[in-house]
């Protein structure tokens, strides 16, 4: 097998950092990075492409997963589903809770199947809205529910998860479990750091805060019913031996939601809409593959390796370590596990680190910079709110405080006591 050396690798992401700061679509900015880094790194054109086409073959299982999640993202957001659950939580928590409210339901709604991105636009008109009443600053209300999402996304059967257990060959379930303790720790950290910021930057007008249509909205234990069956179903491997695979369990789930919820005859209508959300994703992750596999043949795997035995510092710390740093390349928490669990998946596993513990601490730590300007999630989010881009640069160190946390403990429970 060809070998790009670690400079080429390094290039290949400099490259696709820049095309995508330059808004070019991220799959092609990938590609384009993994092919000038594979020739840049030694490899001739043919051999590239051998690579990239290898990398992008390695999460077409994963790709397949994500399309049929789509049918439970597309059925908890178009039904309503996602807006009764994240109303519910912050009317029974209350308006003098307001900001631990906003973090808990955006954190089930991503928990349970949303995107990130789009648990905190479903959440953010309850948020401007309590903003408004409560005295409370943009910044804090947009920090809960991104701390929330952040917390969320370790412990959900998001594209992110499903990547994670497919480079490691485990359970969707065990990567899911694995986030519950550092996402708890995610939402305290993210609690007291909002409350620092209520009074600071920019405050809610009149004309932001809307008056939602609310009439044919489900009940919640309707609402609730669809990820809680995909949650079963999952839960059934570890629970009694019986395997049923999250592209059946997912798109399971959001049909037997929309039963429960008398729309089932609008399932198709769901599917297509999901679909939608998750084709982009999904074509981010060829590109994501193609990088992954000049990366992943590359010489930055032992550059990485050698650095942390000169410096002393233990094996597993190349699990959280590389899984911040692609989130920092790609901006994304799930280009950044799928980058980070394909290239160092089986090297971590060499080192003696179990397929779960390697999994969890990628998977947190691709949480610590997915919030960087040159990805979607910071524009997405900043605009939920009507937040410029001055004031949305300024929660960065927040963001990647939460984050950090959570890889941290992530780290302490699988690398430090092997849990």
């Amino acid at each position: 097998m060809v070998s790009v050396s670690a400079f080429g690798a390094i290039i290949a992401l400099v490259v696709a950092i820049g095309l995508i700061l330059k808004k070019v679509p991220p799959a092609y900015g990938m590609i384009v990075g993994a092919l000038v880094g594979g020739l840049v790194g030694g490899a001739g054109l043919s051999e590239t492409v051998s690579l990239m086409i290898g990398g992008a073959q390695g999460i077409t299982t994963a790709v397949m997963r994500i399309l049929a999640a789509g049918v439970l993202a597309g059925v908890l957001i178009e039904s309503g589903a996602a807006t009764v659950i994240a109303e519910t939580i912050v009317k029974k928590l209350g308006e003098t809770r307001a900001l631990l409210a906003l973090t808990i339901a955006t954190m089930i709604l991503t928990t349970v199947g949303v995107f990130v991105d789009v648990a905190v636009i479903t959440v953010s008109p309850i948020a401007l809205a309590l903003a408004k009443r409560g005295g409370l600053s943009k910044a804090a209300i947009l920090l809960a529910m991104v701390g929330g999402g952040k917390a969320g996304n370790i412990m959900s059967p998001n594209p992110n998860a499903i990547a994670a257990s497919d480079a490691f060959n485990i359970p969707l379930t065990s990567v899911m479990v694995a986030g519950i303790v550092p996402a708890m720790f995610g939402v305290v950290v993210t609690y007291f750091l909002a409350k620092r910021l209520i009074k600071k930057g920019s405050v809610v007008q009149d004309d932001e805060v809307e008056i939602e249509d609310t009439s044919n909205l489900p009940r919640f234990a309707a609402a609730i019913s669809a990820p809680l069956v995909a949650i079963v179903l999952l839960a059934l491997r570890p629970i009694a031996g019986i395997a049923v695979d999250p592209l059946i369990a997912l798109p399971a789930g959001g049909l037997v939601g929309a039963l429960l919820m008398g729309k089932f005859k609008h399932s198709n209508h769901y599917a297509v809409s999901g679909l939608g959300k998750m084709a982009p994703v999904a074509i981010m992750l060829l590109g994501t593959g193609a990088l992954a596999g000049i990366i992943a043949n590359s010489g930055l795997k032992d550059v990485l390796i050698d650095g942390l035995t000169a410096s002393g510092l233990p094996s597993y710390l190349l699990a959280p370590i590389s899984g911040a740093l692609m989130s920092l390349a790609t901006a994304s928490t799930t280009a950044g596990t799928v980058v980070a669990s394909n290239v160092f998946s089986s090297t971590l596993l060499e080192l003696g680190i179990s397929g779960i513990a390697g999994a969890a601490m990628i998977h947190a730590g691709a949480t610590v910079f997915d919030h960087m300007p040159h990805g979607s999630f910071f524009h997405a989010t900043g605009g939920s709110v009507n937040m410029n881009i001055k004031e949305r640069l300024t929660l960065i160190p927040y963001e990647s405080a939460v984050g950090l946390m959570m890889t941290i403990i992530s780290t302490l429970i699988f690398g430090v006591f092997k849990f």
